[in-house]
């Protein structure tokens, strides 16, 4: 299992991805030093990659989430053409390998040109099926993230994180509204932080050739716009915990704010939202192993008694993070993905 100064450091990211490894090192209790030489192991083996990304909101478009069922034959073809996509993201196989799930970016209305992915799909040859469910709404409970890997941090390390996080160039997750488009001349940085969340504003200054202080400033101001924000993609399963499955829950519309507020807090979920499809709800659980995941199954999910239903999709393969492309077992960014 992961090591527990890991653990803390990986937690504080997902608090704070930006946060400066003082801070870090502080709630990890171990010395500045410490926290860079293993957060860059961590980087190294692929373990996770801190990103700053723009809400595909900007450019009028919302998530769906996709089941794309496919010829034995052709999935490994479809699976690799999909991931290569920049509207696509977190996909991975299931059920045996005969499944696709993803999510992409998509506008809802259908006169937004003839090259829609979803159409497209739907025409592939070695496309069965495909299922498309509108995400509708992420919970997104105030740092509440997967923290399957070890203990919760203490209250006094989460309010000295959520206090640095508080600053908006810092702020995880994208803001609530509609986010404003960035400039042309906003490209180099957002280039720069999609390869690296946490490069400082030297570093970003070398790569845009602006100043230190334009820099800060245009980074909070594109956070407090809503057009950019930060995330932490994690490969769970090299620190040991290789069961994924996606739940597809349905509830009573009455029940379904509670009910995936009540999901988001339990440690076993990486993500939870409400969806508009046959289900409603869709939840990414992850955990060791069968008897890790039955446990949760029968404690933890089944106190949630306003479920009235559920179906499970295992994950065979992952394929792709939200930036980031599984190459070998190892997160690395699109540029660098082979």
């Amino acid at each position: 299992m992961v090591d527990p100064v890991d653990a803390q450091i990986l937690h504080s990211l997902q608090i704070s991805p930006r946060a400066p490894f003082r801070l870090i090192s502080e709630v990890a209790g171990v010395s500045e030093q410490t926290v860079a030489r293993r957060f860059q192991a961590l980087l190294r083996r692929g373990v996770v990659r801190v990103v700053g990304l723009v809400d595909p909101a900007v450019h009028g478009r919302a998530t769906w989430v996709a089941r794309v069922t496919c010829r034995p034959d052709r999935v490994d073809a479809i699976a690799e053409a999909l991931t290569r996509r920049p509207d696509v993201s977190y996909a991975h196989l299931a059920s045996g390998g005969a499944e696709i799930i993803c999510t992409l970016h998509a506008p809802i209305a259908e006169d937004r040109g003839p090259d829609l992915l979803p159409r497209r799909l739907q025409r592939s040859s070695g496309v069965l099926g495909v299922d498309m469910s509108l995400l509708l709404h992420p919970f997104h409970a105030p740092w509440a993230h997967w923290a399957g890997f070890g203990p919760p941090l203490s209250a006094e390390a989460v309010a000295l994180l959520t206090a640095h996080e508080s600053r908006p160039e810092t702020r995880p997750g994208p803001s609530p509204g509609t986010p404003v488009p960035p400039k042309e001349e906003d490209q180099p940085l957002l280039a720069a932080l999609a390869e690296d969340g946490r490069a400082s504003h030297a570093r970003l200054a070398q790569l845009t050739g602006w100043s230190t202080s334009r820099v800060a400033r245009r980074m909070e101001t594109l956070v407090e716009a809503g057009t950019l924000y930060f995330d932490v993609d994690l490969l769970s399963q090299r620190l040991g915990w290789n069961l994924q499955a996606t739940l597809w829950l349905r509830t009573a519309p009455a029940h379904l704010h509670q009910v995936g507020s009540d999901l988001v807090h339990h440690p076993e979920v990486a993500f939870t939202a409400a969806i508009a499809g046959e289900h409603n709800l869709m939840c990414i659980v992850i955990c060791t192993g069968t008897q890790d995941f039955y446990r949760y199954l029968t404690t933890s999910l089944a106190a949630i008694t306003d479920i009235d239903a559920y179906t499970v999709s295992i994950r065979v393969r992952h394929l792709k993070q939200a930036a980031s492309l599984i190459n070998q077992g190892r997160l690395v960014s699109y540029s660098g993905g082979g």
